[in-house]
């Protein structure tokens, strides 16, 4: 999928991003009924099954009145057993959904369903901010799973129109951002426990789903899938293959948003809330070959190509980083960083992801989603044991983010993920995507939210959409 080859001005970026996208004249007045701590909140579901279903079971609760989904004999998958029985841990989720008014397309269901007080959108990448924007135009809270958008316009469309409407609560689907051990993880490197970070190297099994292959020969597709609708915004006319739907989208370039947009929001999200180094101004990705005949994309991919690389290796340099210019290095794919030399024989990294910080007076390593932060060098344990708990903890951890999403609709409790937090790291993330497709190391103006150095590359930061579907 290309991007579109318009120039995007500072306007667009800073002051009217939302606007000069086209919002619908009550956008500025959306305002979400008043919910008290006793009341329950009216959820609907935007992509049902899969990630869906794991969200929609937290949140049973609630009052579940609309359903939106592609697929629904998938999302009846998604609530039995490998025998067909009804898993005991989602009983209540399908009590839930039968009662629930069902629609193929979410448009519809939001033009229909006034009743509705909040939104979850666990789609493929490439429907997200289009859902989530006209939830959020209507007056809609939205939980909406990463990566939150496709593009970086996506993202500052969506935070412009959050700001504008501060009533509306917002949530990525980053969970590891409520969890205890994640937290403590951002208090100690901010409470200095290993000294000033210049480094972070962060890396992740995935991808688990096809890529860095050629794009698969069409296929017929299930009675039960709307395939056009599954297509929806994606700006290619590919028939229905397995290997896209329902689980291994992410690879292919029209529909989702590779290892980066998948598990960035769980990993780069620490060293980005810890270090707050902004923006990135230098990204950098090296990568495996590109999937199809070519082994480059030099910015005009030829038809065939279709997936994104297998493996790669992004570099981003913060050079406006609160506590001077930092160093954080993405791979993928199976690799992982070189071990330091200061690292104990006794310490392994964990092969499916983690995050290594180093500094000036020692080093700290999590797993995936903030977990199992381990402490390496001398006096670090005790330095640790000095810092005082400082950020609140979310009731449930972890696995307590959407019901954190409803109790900050009631008032209850303040929200975890909101898009001024999530939009930033979401660029970020993206940044790497635009770097791996424009093929060289991308120079960055954050606050203008341009490429300075290839002015042709900004038009990855945004796409061109399917007719029939605008952001």
């Amino acid at each position: 999928m290309t991007g579109s080859t318009r120039g995007l001005t500072r306007r667009d970026w800073i002051g009217g991003a939302a606007a000069s996208a086209g919002l619908l004249p009550f956008a500025d007045s959306a305002s979400a009924r008043r919910i008290a701590p006793s009341d329950r909140v009216n959820v609907a579901a935007i992509g049902a099954g899969g990630m869906g279903a794991q969200n929609m079971g937290k949140l049973t609760g609630q009052n579940v009145v609309a359903l939106a989904d592609v697929d629904f004999a998938h999302v009846a998958k998604s609530l039995v057993d490998s025998k067909g029985a009804v898993r005991p841990d989602r009983l209540a989720l399908k009590a839930a959904y039968d009662k629930a008014e069902k629609f193929a397309d979410y448009r519809r269901m939001l033009d229909r369903r006034k009743d509705i007080d909040a939104v979850v959108i666990a789609t493929p990448d490439h429907h997200h901010a289009i859902a989530a924007k006209m939830a959020m135009e209507r007056g809609l809270h939205v939980y909406v799973q990463k990566p939150l958008t496709y593009t970086v316009r996506e993202g500052r469309t969506l935070l412009d129109l959050a700001r504008r409407n501060p009533k509306l609560v917002t949530q990525m689907g980053n969970q590891g951002h409520s969890g205890d051990d994640g937290r403590r993880v951002v208090e100690l490197i901010r409470g200095g426990v290993i000294g000033r970070v210049r480094e972070v190297q962060v890396w992740t099994n995935r991808p688990v789903w096809p890529q860095g292959v050629a794009r698969p020969a069409a296929v017929a597709k299930p009675a039960s899938l709307d395939w056009n609708l599954w297509l929806g915004p994606a700006a290619v006319d590919w028939g229905y293959n397995p290997d896209y739907a329902h689980f291994n989208w992410r690879g292919w370039i029209p529909f989702g948003v590779g290892a980066l947009g998948d598990m960035g929001a769980h990993l780069i999200d620490f060293p980005v809330w810890a270090l707050q180094p902004g923006l990135p101004t230098r990204v950098e990705t090296r990568h495996s070959h590109w999937g199809g005949d070519d082994d480059l994309w030099d910015g005009k991919p030829p038809a065939e190509l279709s997936s994104y690389p297998l493996a790669s290796i992004t570099t981003y340099r913060f050079g406006n980083a609160k506590n001077g210019p930092l160093t954080l290095t993405w791979y993928d794919g199976g690799l992982m960083p070189p071990t330091p030399d200061a690292m104990p024989a006794t310490v392994r990294m964990n092969p499916d992801g983690g995050v290594l910080y180093i500094g000036e007076r020692g080093m700290l390593m999590h797993e995936t989603y903030g977990e199992k932060p381990v402490l390496i060098g001398d006096g670090t344990e005790a330095r640790a044991a000095a810092v005082p708990i400082s950020l609140p903890r979310i009731q449930g951890g972890r696995d307590g983010h959407e019901m954190n999403w409803i109790r900050a609709i009631r008032g209850e409790e303040a929200i975890s993920s909101p898009f001024a937090t999530a939009v930033p790291l979401n660029e970020t993330m993206i940044l790497g995507m635009v770097a791996l497709r424009a093929e060289q190391a991308i120079e960055y103006d954050g606050a203008a939210g341009r490429i300075t150095n290839i002015p042709d590359a900004n038009r990855f930061l945004d796409r061109q959409y399917r007719p029939g579907w605008t952001l």
